[in-house]
């Protein structure tokens, strides 16, 4: 049978379901016809019906809009769209293609061949297919965002497949949103109470980047390149096939809130799966390519690639921040996410001619409007194509992955000298970076490992990176790495540099948790996960990638001293102010912090071989003072510690210790009265007042 239509509405955009039927809304300016396909089942090949839409009566402006009577929620649409075909003036219109909605909430890739999208021949039976999804048909069950202080998350970066797509998961439903709830425990456990999530939006997970040199086709395993914005990931579903992808995203983020985690997403809102001029028609390309896209002024068939992957979002248009800000009011309204973290988040700063913006719209608009009041937002404040243009986010709430923390810190602890007044920095929030700004040390995301680069296990076990495997021989991924192997490249059977090798990571953690700001650590680095020296794993969806959780009991001496690290953090609110330190002083004579070496207040700040540092942090309203030692040298070296007046000093972390003396657990430390306090080589030692 034929549905019944009528004119329909311009908005909202997208798919509407209501309790007579389905609305649909599409931008296209320039658009000169406008086909809708209706799909009963999501692999059928041919539509049940298409509706030509009448520009009389099915456009308003730059919309086109029409409602179709006693549909159901659940039926599979796209569209095919024709207009100009003049490649000079930027429009791409193909109606051989079948495009996908924009504003789709779920997508079947059932049919899809990405080759077949390219081209001019006809992609009917190999095409996309959205899903109408009534949104408001879900039990919250009284759920909402956690809206915790920025500065009081720890937060642990995870991809979604690979934390239980490993046989060792032993999970019903590996790689899937249903998979992280499983592990749930685990996280709750660990004590992160924060996720950031790589991208969870539907991406070509079939995309073949390349064949290796074995003849195994690499794919798209970090998910960057985005179809589909509004629309979870199929791929992470237990039935993708039926249109589940917004209610069993939405179940796994109610469950992690019940255990007093929040959840982060990683967007790329700089490019699209859709690439450059070769690449396939998805959707933006097909509908407006000129407004969606940079292109470039002297010939604009060709795309502006700023973000280094074909293309770059204009975000300068109005449409497309119309577009990216109802698709984050989406996420947060609807499906309860507490944040977003902004992949090459300084291409959302640019204008029409790339340069960059003073009063970026769309971040602003993040910055300042209600429903994004309690988001979390954090930016990769860098994008391939920044070349030194001074990029400027909003200036108070907008967090930023703190690269220099992870240079600086990781320069110290590999036992570079003359790093002592820049690691002083790092540990201290980073004011060089943000307190001119307005802005705090929960501004700071301070991190040492994330997905991109070595695992905090690589970077003590590899001098160099080890990216054969990727196809590329070995060209790819950065060579600053400012790793140590610690005398052995890669996997050793010598018990002395796996010693040295498990204190450094402890180090690294440790210092991680003690600095001011906001720590975040990568996957399995709790429990020694290795990428086997390959520090771009982009297109390893294999056991490279993957969380072993074989690796949880061969490391549990690690797993425990990063959980108590954890809890350490939580008991001490001087390490989490959002402030700087301003030389204020407590009721026992201790300034807020003092920079030591060796001997007290004598930090070696031009001492180009320094590569010992000592810090006292000091509590208030009765809390714990703090003294943290650190010796980057090969020898043991003896720290004097600050007098307390009707206080002693007790031992709470020793890395140079074996397990389980690294670590006390909290209110049973050793008591310590010695004037001055031995620290081992290339360790971590922290003393507390009581």
């Amino acid at each position: 049978m034929a549905y019944e239509i009528a004119a329909g509405k311009t908005h909202p955009l997208g798919a509407t379901p209501d309790a007579q039927g389905v609305n649909f809304s599409l931008y296209s300016e320039s658009a000169s016809r406008v086909e809708l396909l209706l799909f009963e089942k999501y692999d059928d090949i041919e539509p049940v019906q298409i509706i030509q839409l009448d520009p009389l009566r099915h456009r308003t402006f730059c919309f086109w809009h029409i409602y179709v009577r006693w549909l159901s929620p659940g039926v599979y649409y796209a569209f095919r769209v024709d207009g100009p075909r003049n490649l000079s003036d930027g429009h791409r219109f193909n109606p051989n293609k079948v495009l996908i909605d924009p504003y789709a909430r779920a997508v079947s890739n059932h049919l899809w061949q990405r080759t077949d999208a390219s081209g001019e021949q006809d992609n009917l039976a190999t095409s996309l297919r959205a899903v109408a999804i009534d949104i408001s048909d879900y039990d919250w069950e009284g759920d909402r965002p956690i809206s915790r202080p920025l500065q009081d998350l720890v937060i642990y970066e995870m991809h979604v497949g690979g934390f239980t797509k490993s046989p060792t998961a032993k999970v019903k439903h590996p790689g899937t949103f249903a998979g992280v709830i499983e592990k749930i425990p685990y996280l709750k456990d660990l004590g992160i109470n924060a996720v950031e999530l790589l991208p969870v939006m539907q991406f070509d997970d079939r995309e073949v980047l390349r064949v290796d040199a074995e003849g195994k086709s690499l794919r798209n395993y970090w998910g960057y390149r985005t179809m589909s914005f509004f629309a979870p990931h199929g791929g992470y579903c237990v039935s993708p096939a039926t249109g589940a992808q917004v209610n069993e995203f939405r179940d796994m983020v109610k469950a992690l809130h019940r255990a007093g985690i929040e959840v982060i997403l990683d967007v790329s809102f700089n490019h699209t799966s859709e690439g450059n001029h070769e690449g396939p028609w998805i959707n933006f390309k097909g509908l407006a390519n000129s407004a969606y896209y940079h292109l470039r002024e002297d010939d604009r068939q060709y795309y502006v690639d700023y973000s280094g992957c074909g293309n770059t979002l204009n975000t300068s248009h109005p449409i497309v921040q119309k577009y990216l800000v109802e698709c984050l009011q989406f996420w947060v309204e609807k499906m309860h996410v507490d944040g977003f973290r902004f992949n090459e988040g300084s291409l959302v700063a640019r204008g029409d001619n790339g340069q960059a913006l003073r009063y970026p719209p769309v971040l602003w608009s993040l910055e300042l409007l209600e429903v994004f009041a309690d988001t979390k937002l954090i930016a990769e404040a860098w994008a391939p194509a920044d070349d030194g243009q001074d990029v400027s986010l909003p200036r108070y709430r907008w967090a930023e992955w703190n690269a220099r923390y992870r240079d600086d810190v990781r320069r110290f602890f590999k036992g570079d000298g003359g790093m002592v007044g820049s690691v002083v920095s790092r540990i201290a929030g980073s004011a060089d970076l943000y307190q001119q700004g307005g802005r705090s040390p929960a501004n700071s995301i301070n991190f040492l490992t994330c997905h991109d680069g070595f695992t905090l296990n690589d970077l003590v076990s590899y001098s160099q990176k080890h990216n054969e495997a990727n196809g590329e021989g070995n060209r790819d991924g950065t060579v600053q790495n400012y790793s140590w192997n610690c005398g052995v490249e890669g996997e050793t059977e010598s018990a002395e540099i796996d010693a040295i090798r498990l204190r450094q990571i402890k180090n690294l953690f440790a210092i991680l948790l003690l600095s001011r700001g906001v720590p975040m650590f990568s996957m399995g680095d709790e429990i020694r996960r290795t990428q086997q020296g390959n520090n771009n794993a982009y297109c390893q969806d294999n056991e490279i990638s993957w969380f072993d959780w074989t690796l949880l009991e061969k490391n549990k001496e690690l797993h425990r001293f990063c959980k108590q690290m954890i809890e350490f953090r939580k008991a001490h609110e001087v390490l989490r102010r959002p402030s700087f330190f301003d030389g204020s002083v407590n009721e026992r004579g201790l300034t807020d912090v003092a920079w030591h070496g060796c001997d007290l207040h004598k930090p070696g700040w031009n001492d180009p071989g320094a590569r010992a540092l000592a810090f006292t942090l000091a509590g208030f309203d009765h809390e714990h003072d703090l003294h943290v030692m650190m010796n980057m040298y090969w020898d043991k070296l003896t720290f004097d510690l600050p007098r307390l007046e009707g206080r002693t000093w007790y031992i709470a972390v020793d890395t140079g210790k074996a397990s389980p003396q690294d670590i006390s657990q909290f209110g049973r430390e050793p008591r310590f009265t010695d004037k001055s306090y031995q620290v081992r080589d290339r360790s971590v030692a922290v003393l507390l007042s009581k």
